[in-house]
């Protein structure tokens, strides 16, 4: 063989193996990248809900980890609790619009579920179910399908006793 045969055997092993291969390397290191991307943005979010629960914490008057409403909040706690609520929306539409997709892979999923379940243990409480018409004004559209969606079924669930 002289040279100028195996340079075009060697090109030909290139295109049909090299080629293929370094395309798979790419699309598999985008892939980790994206997934890694996705891994942060979720941390990030659950940062923000443990510091919402400090909040919450720091304003224990309020009983808001009790599954029962305040009986009789005074207008200071009142706004205050409205203040804390409001953050709770807030925090919830971002966690939808960054985590919530319409089809999920099974890891997206299960991020997500964990968001649906603070959604939804903070709608079966019925002062936050009450004052979610306010809380929702000029937030996402879908968002505020979902989670009134949320708490027409969990609210329908306590009315229930379950």
């Amino acid at each position: 063989m002289n040279p100028r045969d195996l340079l075009e055997l060697a090109s030909f092993v290139v295109t049909v193996f090299g080629l293929p291969f370094a395309i798979w390397q790419y699309l598999k290191q985008q892939r980790a990248e994206r997934e890694n991307e996705e891994e942060e943005a979720y941390l990030h979010l659950a940062d923000a809900y443990n510091d919402f629960l400090k909040v919450v914490l720091a304003n224990a008057d309020l009983q808001l980890r009790s599954a029962a409403a305040l009986p009789s909040p005074t207008p200071e706690q009142r706004e205050r609790m409205l203040v804390v609520f409001d953050m709770l929306v807030s925090l919830f539409e971002r966690a939808f619009l960054v985590a919530w997709k319409p089809a999920m892979s099974d890891r997206e999923q299960r991020r997500w579920n964990s968001w649906d379940d603070y959604m939804r243990e903070w709608c079966r409480r019925e002062d936050f179910a009450n004052a979610l018409p306010f809380l929702l004004r000029g937030e996402d559209l879908e968002f505020q399908r979902y989670i009134q969606r949320v708490a027409r079924e969990e609210g329908a669930s306590v009315f229930a006793g379950g």
